[in-house]
């Protein structure tokens, strides 16, 4: 839901009403004016996305009794008490009750203004935590594979049409995107879900090793081998092998891994005999094992063998727009985990998350979410790591660009008190807005000059 700065002002004397709302439509905000505290009641709803002023004194129902209803509704809603000196009393009670704040009669314009502005940016937050939540609610059983943009719902829809194909299928994508979650949800979405789910990563065994993990082994089959033992493969019969980082596969294993899959028969270390396996094989490959280059040692026939369907998942940087919903459910996972408060995503580090690159995928995302729940990183400033391939040139504009971008948003967009911040000229301002693609609108939330 897209946040727009509301007023809801509530207040019976009909010229005040109609002054301040041309003051605050002035400033850039929607105003909706009511002249009694039941009409506000009536209109305003949990999803409010804006603040609500309201006058102490009115007949029927004050704004006392209008504060204390609207925070059953819902506790988070900004509420600014408008006072006589007589009440400044019951004001400073409310605001321990939880009221925004309040302000005195007679009050400038700007003194409004300013409140509103601060509270309209809060409520904007909260909306936007709302937001992250209810998606992240409304998420099915594809949680590890979080997303709303356009690639990860296409990813979705292809994992979902290809599960029950019982084909064999290659997985490509960058370290930490989420491969061997794709593989598993393969798995459960498919009809061999109450077959067993056998992993194995390709680059963690020695080649010493892997053959007798993948194919087993009897009794007395080379030294130390004291007993039989039923192999990765042969275990996944009925179910799914997944064979992560296939790339590091060695050779000799390649081969005999092509003829599993053209017979799907085994042959067990110290034995001639030929054992059936019904299984489907996925495996995952963070290079592209279509390109020769890339391919390096790897068989080409496998790799044709293997590539009956392709699914890849793309990179983080190339889906930033789930970054602040990923990173929201790390931090409610970490916080669970953790045992220690929730947190709430603030503009500055949503905006140092979507600067950063993240070359370790979505699993960087999540362990620096579990820094950050462990207030190893502060809300507020917490950097994550940037790659070192950048030129001196390159890390130079980017740290430019970070500093304009914080100046506007400490400044709310405005071009004055932004400029003097960062001690630049208007036109030199403006070249950088330009050059970095900066849009100055995004941050102005601010005030212009109001009259009464």
């Amino acid at each position: 839901m897209e946040f727009q700065p509301s007023v809801a002002f509530v207040d019976d004397d009909d010229d005040l009403r109609n002054a301040n709302r041309q003051t605050l439509e002035l400033a850039g905000f929607t105003v909706t004016p009511f002249a009694d505290a039941l009409g506000a009641l009536r209109f305003l709803t949990p999803d409010f996305a804006g603040v609500v002023v309201t006058d102490v004194r009115m007949p029927h129902m004050d704004g006392l009794e209008l504060f204390r209803r609207l925070r059953a509704l819902d506790p988070d809603l900004p509420v600014i008490l408008i006072t006589g000196h007589g009440d400044i009393d019951m004001a400073v009670a409310a605001m321990q009750e939880g009221a925004y704040d309040f302000i005195a009669k007679p009050y400038p314009a700007d003194r409004l203004v300013q409140s509103i502005v601060r509270a309209a940016e809060k409520r904007r937050l909260i909306m936007e935590n709302r937001r992250l939540r209810l998606a992240l609610e409304s998420s099915d059983e594809t949680l590890p594979l979080i997303g709303q943009t356009p690639a990860m719902q296409h990813l979705r829809q292809m994992l979902r049409h290809v599960a029950n194909a019982d084909v064999d299928v290659l997985i490509a994508g960058e370290t930490g995107t989420g491969k061997d979650v794709a593989a598993g949800l393969l798995h459960e979405w498919s009809r061999r879900k109450q077959g067993n789910f056998v992993a194995l990563n390709c680059g963690a065994l020695p080649e010493t090793v892997i053959e007798s993990e993948l194919f087993g082994h009897e009794a007395g089959a080379f030294t130390g081998a004291q007993k039989r033992r039923v192999g990765r493969i042969e275990h996944a019969s009925g179910g799914t092998l997944f064979l992560d980082e296939i790339e590091s596969m060695p050779l000799s294993t390649q081969v005999k891994l092509l003829r599993v899959l053209e017979t799907r028969e085994i042959t067990p270390l110290g034995t001639n005999e030929h054992r059936p396996v019904d299984l489907r094989v996925i495996a995952a490959a963070k290079v592209d094992l279509g390109s020769a280059q890339q391919r390096a040692n790897f068989r080409e026939d496998l790799f044709y063998r293997l590539n009956v369907v392709t699914v890849s998942i793309p990179p983080l940087r190339e889906r930033k727009d789930d970054i602040p919903l990923l990173f929201t459910h790390f931090l409610q996972r970490a916080a669970v985990r953790f045992k220690t408060e929730p947190l709430h995503m603030t503009p500055s580090l949503r905006l140092r998350l979507m600067e950063h690159d993240w070359p370790g995928n979505v699993r960087e995302l999540s362990h620096f979410a579990e820094r950050v729940a462990l207030g190893l990183g502060d809300m507020d400033t917490a950097q994550v790591s940037q790659p070192t391939n950048k030129s001196l040139p390159e890390a130079m504009e980017q740290h430019e660009a970070r500093l304009i971008r914080d100046a506007l948003s400490a400044n709310h967009g405005d071009v004055r008190s932004t400029i003097e911040a960062l001690g630049i000229a208007r036109k030199t301002f403006y070249d950088k807005l330009q050059r970095h693609g900066i849009d100055r609108a995004d941050y102005a939330r601010s005030k212009p000059t109001v009259l009464l």
